[in-house]
C-alpha cells in the first residue's frame, strides 16, 4: 500500500506540474487573445445579462440556474484553504498570480461553455446535455476523447466533488459544534438526496438561493476584517505586488520566494479555485435557457470573474493584512491554509469562528450538489439514462461514509482525474478555437439573435434519432 500511496502521489506531482500549468495558462493567454480580451465584455454584459430572463430559449433552467449550478461546484472550500496555502508555500505575491489566473481564465471559460451550448444535444423528453464529451463528439468526431473526458469527470465526481467535500463539512462541525462525524454523514446524505434526486432543475433551484447567500455571507466577513486591518490594506497591497516579482520579507514576518515560487503557488491555486479548462462548468452551462453560444458562454464566465477575481482576491488581501497587523501569526508555523484563514477571522470578536464555519460548510455542500450534476451528465453520457439511479445512489452512499473515511488518498486520485479531465476539454478549445472565433464575431454585438445550429434530438442511449433546426434566425 505504501508502495501506491507513492506511486500516486508521484503521479499526481507529474500531472500537476510545470507542462500542466504552461498548458492551462497558455490557453488562458491565447483564447485570451484570439477572442480579443472577452474579458471586457464579461464585465460589461456578461454580469447583466446573468440576471436577465429568456424564457423563450431553449433549455432547462434560467441562465441564472446554471450560473449558480456552477458557481455552487467551484466556489468551495478552495476559495478559502488553497488561498491560505497559497501565501503559506508561495509567500504574498502568490495571491497576485492566483488572480491573474482568473482574469484570463476568464476567455477559458467562456470559449469551453459556448462550444458546450452549441454543440449540446436535447433527449427525447426535452432534457439538454452539452459539455466536453459532445463538443469533441460533434465538433471534432472524437467521441472516444469525449468518452474519456467522461470517464475521468464521472469518478472524480465521488473524490473532489462528494467526499472531500464533506470530509470538510465533518471535520467544521465536529470541532466547533461537537457533532458525531457519522452524525454529519447522515444528515448530508439525506439532504444531498432530497435535491439530487430533483435533476437539474431542484439542483439550480437550491444553488439560485444558496449560493448567493453563502458568497454574500463570506464576503460580509471579509469586508468587517479588512475594515479591521484598513490600516494595512495599502501595504498589504504593496506587498503582494513586490513579492509577486522578487525574494524579501515585509512586515509581519511574510516572506517572499521569488517569481518562480509565486508563480508555481499563485496559478496552481488559482486554476484549482476557478476550474477554467477543466470542462466541468460548461456542462451546467449547457442546460441554460439561452438564445445563442455565446450570450450563455458571457454568463458562464462571470463564474470566473466572482470565484478568482473577487473571492480569491479579498481571501488574500485578508490574510495578507492580518498577518501584517498581527506579526504573533508566525506563517512558518502554519502548516496549512485553513488554519491560516482561521487565525485572520478570530479577529472578529466572537462570531469570526462562526462565520468562517459556516462558509466551509455552505461553500462544501454547494459544491457537494453542483458536482453531482456534472458527475451524472458525465455517467449517463457513457452508459445513458438507465444507470442514473444507481449514480445517485452510489453517489449519496459516499457523502454517508465521507466523514469517517480516511480521505488524503481519494483527495490525490480525485486531483489527478481532474488533471485528466482538462486535457481533452483543451483540446476541444484549442481545435475549435476557430468556431469560437466565428460565433463570437456573429452574436457578441447582437446578443438578441437566435442560433441557426441544428440541436439533434437523441435517445435514451445517446443514439441521434433525428436532427432538427429549433431555433430560427431573428437578424
Amino acid at each position: 500500500m505504501e508502495k501506491v500511496t507513492e506511486f500516486i502521489n508521484s503521479l499526481d506531482s507529474f500531472v500537476w506540474g510545470w507542462w500542466m500549468i504552461i498548458l492551462l495558462l497558455g490557453t488562458h493567454i491565447f483564447m485570451t487573445i484570439r477572442t480579443g480580451f472577452i474579458q471586457r465584455k464579461t464585465i460589461s454584459k456578461g454580469i447583466k445579462l446573468s440576471v436577465s430572463k429568456d424564457p423563450d430559449a431553449e433549455g432547462e433552467v434560467s441562465s441564472f440556474g446554471a450560473l449558480t449550478t456552477a458557481l455552487a461546484a467551484t466556489i468551495g472550500t478552495g476559495n478559502i484553504i488553497g488561498v491560505g496555502t497559497a501565501i503559506a508555500l508561495g509567500g504574498p505575491g502568490a495571491v497576485l498570480w492566483c488572480w491573474l489566473t482568473g482574469v484570463f481564465g476568464i476567455a477559458t471559460k467562456y470559449a469551453e461553455s459556448l462550444i458546450a451550448v452549441k454543440y449540446r444535444v436535447k433527449t427525447k423528453d426535452g432534457r439538454m446535455q452539452g459539455g466536453a464529451m459532445y463538443a469533441l463528439e460533434r465538433g471534432l468526431n472524437m467521441k472516444w476523447l469525449g468518452v474519456l473526458f467522461a470517464l475521468f469527470g464521472g469518478i472524480a465526481s465521488f473524490g473532489i466533488g462528494c467526499a472531500t467535500q464533506v470530509n470538510a463539512i465533518a471535520t467544521v462541525a465536529e470541532e466547533n459544534f461537537h457533532c458525531p462525524a457519522w452524525v454529519v454523514g447522515v444528515v448530508t446524505g439525506i439532504l444531498v438526496a432530497i435535491v439530487i434526486f430533483g435533476g437539474i432543475k431542484s439542483i439550480a433551484t437550491v444553488c439560485e438561493r444558496l449560493v448567493p447567500f453563502m458568497a454574500l455571507f463570506y464576503v460580509a466577513g471579509c469586508v468587517i476584517i479588512l475594515c479591521i486591518n484598513y490600516d494595512f490594506i495599502i501595504p498589504a497591497i504593496g506587498a503582494i505586488v513586490s513579492l509577486a516579482f522578487t525574494k524579501g520579507a515585509v512586515a509581519g514576518g511574510l516572506v517572499g520566494g521569488g517569481i518562480r515560487v509565486a508563480i508555481q503557488y499563485g496559478v496552481a491555486r488559482g486554476l484549482f479555485s476557478n476550474e477554467s479548462g477543466m470542462g466541468s462548468a460548461p456542462i451546467a452551462a449547457a442546460a441554460a435557457q439561452s438564445r445563442n453560444p455565446v450570450r450563455q458562454a458571457l454568463i458562464a464566465s462571470t463564474g470566473t470573474f466572482w470565484d478568482t477575481v473577487v473571492v480569491c482576491l479579498m481571501t488574500g488581501l485578508v490574510l495578507v493584512s492580518s498577518i501584517m497587523k498581527n506579526p504573533n501569526i508566525d506563517v512558518s508555523m502554519v502548516d496549512n491554509g485553513g488554519k491560516l484563514t482561521s487565525l485572520a477571522f478570530a479577529q472578529i470578536p466572537g462570531i469570526g469562528p462562526l462565520l468562517l464555519t459556516v462558509g466551509i460548510i455552505t461553500f462544501a455542500f454547494s459544491t457537494v450538489l453542483g458536482w453531482a450534476y456534472y458527475g451524472e451528465r458525465c455517467v449517463e453520457y457513457i452508459g445513458g439514462r438507465k444507470v442514473l439511479i444507481a449514480y445517485r445512489c452510489l453517489y449519496i452512499a459516499v457523502a454517508v461514509i465521507a466523514p469517517i473515511t480516511a480521505l488524503n488518498l481519494v483527495w490525490t486520485v480525485a486531483d489527478i482525474l481532474n488533471a485528466l479531465m482538462s486535457i481533452p476539454n483543451l483540446i476541444a478549445v484549442l481545435l475549435l478555437s476557430g468556431v469560437i472565433v466565428k460565433d463570437t464575431k456573429r452574436f457578441i454585438n447582437d446578443l438578441d439573435a437566435w442560433d441557426e445550429t441544428p440541436v439533434p434530438v437523441v435517445d435514451d442511449k445517446g443514439i441521434t434519432i433525428s436532427e432538427k433546426p429549433d431555433m430560427t434566425l431573428v437578424k
